[in-house]
């Protein structure tokens, strides 16, 4: 089974380039399941309800959050209803949506799980407590297990890859819209990257105008952010899991500039 894992979608350049991309390699890399960050996918900030149908048209089955999961209100309508948008399952007891999703495909059920990191993001309750209940819920529920760890730190997202390891298939790292060039298999079997990077705008700094974030920067003064245009990067992790073992037994970084 191959499942093409996608970075941080970033507004309407991001959503094209996902549709773009997405589909082709679908068709050349023969692609089974296809996961998606889409929490910046609305004007750089949250889901929308056109965002989200632009990303299922665009060829998601699942979409993955993280801490702008609430940006856009607009999704407060919507978010329990939709049983393949999942956001950070440890927030708070209460809040809406789900953490975690089972989706059926064929003979495998694939259960696919969003976890935020709690260094220098904003304050959760632990990630690798809940990800003990989380499996222990699904059980025998699921065949396959996808985990997308919205982090700031490379250390948190390495120590949970490793935490994990030959436990599920895949642990990949969202949030810095930068990939990273680690896309390993761990010892156990399990896929690993610290971070997708992200389908937006390529000549930005993470998907803003270059000149507002400088700015910024040179100023210390709060700026009001605009997403650049222009040409896209498209960023994902395809990952091959052998049906047999249950294991990754390969992974493919795919960075494709415009």
């Amino acid at each position: 089974m191959k499942i093409l894992i996608v970075g941080d979608v970033v507004g309407r350049t991001g959503r094209r380039a996902f549709e773009r991309y997405t589909r082709t390699l679908k068709q050349e890399k023969g692609v089974d399941l296809v996961i998606v960050n889409g929490e910046n996918s609305a004007g750089g900030r949250g889901i929308s309800r056109k965002s989200l149908d632009e990303l299922y048209r665009g060829g998601a089955d699942i979409v993955t959050s993280g801490n702008h999961i609430w940006d856009n209100r607009e999704v407060y309508g919507f978010i329990d209803e939709e049983p393949y948008l999942v956001r950070p399952a440890n927030y708070p007891e209460g809040a809406p949506g789900r953490g975690w999703c089972i989706y059926p495909f064929r003979t495998a059920n694939v259960a696919v799980i969003n976890l935020s990191g709690r260094a220098f993001m904003p304050d959760m309750d632990c990630p690798f407590q809940k990800i003990e209940d989380i499996l222990s819920e699904i059980g025998t529920q699921a065949d396959i297990f996808i985990l997308d760890l919205h982090a700031e730190a490379t250390s948190e997202k390495m120590a949970m890859g490793f935490y994990l390891d030959g436990r599920v298939q895949a642990v990949v790292g969202t949030h810095t819209h930068i990939q990273t060039a680690d896309a390993r298999i761990l010892p156990g079997g399990t896929a690993y990257i610290t971070d997708l990077g992200m389908v937006g705008p390529w000549n930005s700094v993470l998907g803003v105008k270059p000149e507002i974030i400088i700015k910024k920067f040179t100023s210390c003064m709060p700026a009001r952010f605009e997403l650049a245009e222009g040409p896209a990067v498209y960023s994902a992790l395809l990952v091959e899991i052998d049906g047999a073992s249950g294991r990754a037994v390969n992974v493919e970084r795919i960075l494709i500039n415009e």
